[in-house]
C-alpha cells in the first residue's frame, strides 16, 4: 500500500461551490467571505470572525493588535508548530518557552505561571492536536497578572471544554484550515473574538490597514495582505456544513488506531479528556522510555520504506535552527516527548484496511528496534 500522512476530504459539493463562485464577478472580498465568517461565529459561539490567508497570517495579526514589540514576552510552549513562536518573532517580541504535560501535550498552567516575569504581556495558550488546554486555569492566571490569552486553536476546530467550543475562551484565538486540518480552504485562517474593537482593527490590518471609514485607497495604519479568496471561503463554508461528520469519522479512525495499538510498547493519545471533547487533527504514538530517538527516527523510515506516511510531531521549537539563540533552554517533558514521538496516517477517509496494514507494519518493525 501507499498511504499519505494526510489528505484532504473533497465532495461534489465542494466542488459545486467553488465553481459557483468562478461564475460570478467576485473573487475577494465577496459575500462568501461574510457568509463564512457569519456560519464560523456562530459554531465558535463568538460574536465576531475575521478570515485570514492562514492561521500563521492570524497569529501574526493578534500580536499585532495587542501592540506587542521589543522588550515585550509570551508565553508559549514548544512543543507546538513553529508558526506560533514566529508570530511573536514578526513583531520582534520574545517567546518564552515552556513545558507541558506529559498526556495532554499542552502547556501546564503551573509552569505558564512559573515563566511570568515585569516583561510578559500575553499567553498563547495551544491547543496541541486538539486537546484542550486547561482554559479556566490559564485565564485565572491570566485575570490576576492582567494578561491577555491568544489560543491557538489551529489544530481544534471542534474540540470544546466544559461545553465550550475552544476559540470562545480567550481575548483571541485562530484557527487554521491548511489541507491536513480538520477542514480546509487549501490555505486559510480565521480570528474569532468577543471583542468589537478588536475585530475592527484585524479586519484593517488583514485589508493593508485599511478601515470601512476609510477611502478606497486611504489606509490609517501600516497592514498586510491577509485577506481570504471568496474561492477558499465557499470550499470552507462547503466544509463547515458537514464538520459534525467529519469529526465523527476522524474520531473512529482515532478509534480504531487505539484498539489495534494498545498493546504495543507505545503511550497513546487518551481518547477522551474529563469535561471535554478531543477534536482529533493527527493521530501520534510515542515510543516508551527504554527507546531512544535514534530509534524512533530508524522506525520512521522503515514505516516510510513500506509506504507509510509518517512524520515527527513535533520537533521542539527551542532546539531548531532558527531558535539557536534559545538553545539553552531545557524542557525536559518537551525533550522527552518530542524524541520518541511519531505521526501515523491520519484522514477522514482513512479505512480499516488501511489501518491494519498500519498497525501491523508498525508492530513488525517495533520488534526489530
Amino acid at each position: 500500500m501507499n498511504i499519505p500522512l494526510s489528505a484532504p476530504d473533497i465532495t461534489d459539493a465542494e466542488i459545486d461551490a467553488v465553481t459557483a463562485v468562478l461564475r460570478t464577478s467576485r473573487l475577494s472580498l465577496g459575500p462568501k467571505l461574510t457568509e463564512f465568517e457569519s456560519a464560523f461565529a456562530q459554531y465558535i459561539g463568538t460574536p465576531h470572525a475575521i478570515a485570514v490567508s492562514s492561521g500563521t497570517a492570524g497569529l501574526h495579526l493578534c500580536i499585532r493588535a495587542l501592540s506587542l514589540g521589543p522588550s515585550d514576552e509570551v508565553i508559549v510552549p514548544s512543543f507546538t508548530f513553529i508558526a506560533a513562536a514566529n508570530a511573536i518573532r514578526y513583531e520582534r517580541a520574545t517567546p518564552v518557552f515552556v513545558d507541558i504535560d506529559p498526556v495532554t501535550l499542552n502547556a501546564t498552567p503551573e509552569l505558564i505561571e512559573a515563566a511570568i516575569t515585569p516583561r510578559t504581556r500575553a499567553i498563547l495558550a495551544v491547543h496541541t492536536f486538539g486537546v484542550p488546554a486547561d482554559m479556566p486555569a490559564i485565564l485565572d492566571i491570566a485575570r490576576r497578572h492582567n494578561l491577555p490569552v491568544i489560543e491557538d486553536a489551529c489544530e481544534a476546530i471542534g474540540a470544546s471544554l466544559h461545553n465550550r467550543r475552544v476559540g470562545s475562551f480567550g481575548d483571541a484565538a485562530v484557527f487554521a484550515f491548511y489541507p491536513n486540518k480538520q477542514i480546509t480552504t487549501g490555505e486559510g485562517g480565521m480570528v474569532v473574538t468577543s471583542n468589537a474593537e478588536f475585530a475592527e482593527h484585524i479586519r484593517a490590518l488583514r485589508n493593508q490597514g485599511r478601515y470601512p471609514s476609510d477611502d478606497w485607497l486611504q489606509h490609517s495604519e501600516l497592514g498586510y495582505n491577509y485577506r481570504l479568496s471568496e474561492l477558499a471561503c465557499a470550499l470552507g463554508l462547503a466544509q463547515l456544513q458537514r464538520i459534525d461528520s467529519i469529526l465523527a469519522a476522524r474520531a473512529e479512525v482515532a478509534r480504531r488506531y487505539r484498539e489495534r495499538l494498545v498493546n504495543l510498547p507505545l503511550a497513546l493519545q487518551p481518547l477522551e479528556i474529563s469535561n471535554a471533547t478531543i477534536s482529533w487533527f493527527v493521530y501520534v504514538v510515542r515510543l516508551h522510555d527504554r527507546y531512544s530517538q535514534p530509534q524512533r527516527d530508524a522506525l520512521l523510515r522503515a514505516l516510510t520504506h513500506h509506504g507509510i506516511g509518517c512524520a515527527r510531531y513535533f520537533a521542539p521549537i527551542h532546539l531548531q535552527p532558527a531558535y539557536f539563540d534559545w538553545r539553552d533552554v531545557r524542557l525536559p517533558v518537551t525533550e522527552t516527548v518530542s524524541a520518541r514521538t511519531l505521526a501515523l496516517p491520519f484522514f477522514n477517509r482513512l479505512t480499516a484496511e488501511q489501518q491494519d496494514y498500519v498497525c501491523g507494519t508498525l508492530s513488525c518493525e517495533i520488534d526489530r528496534l
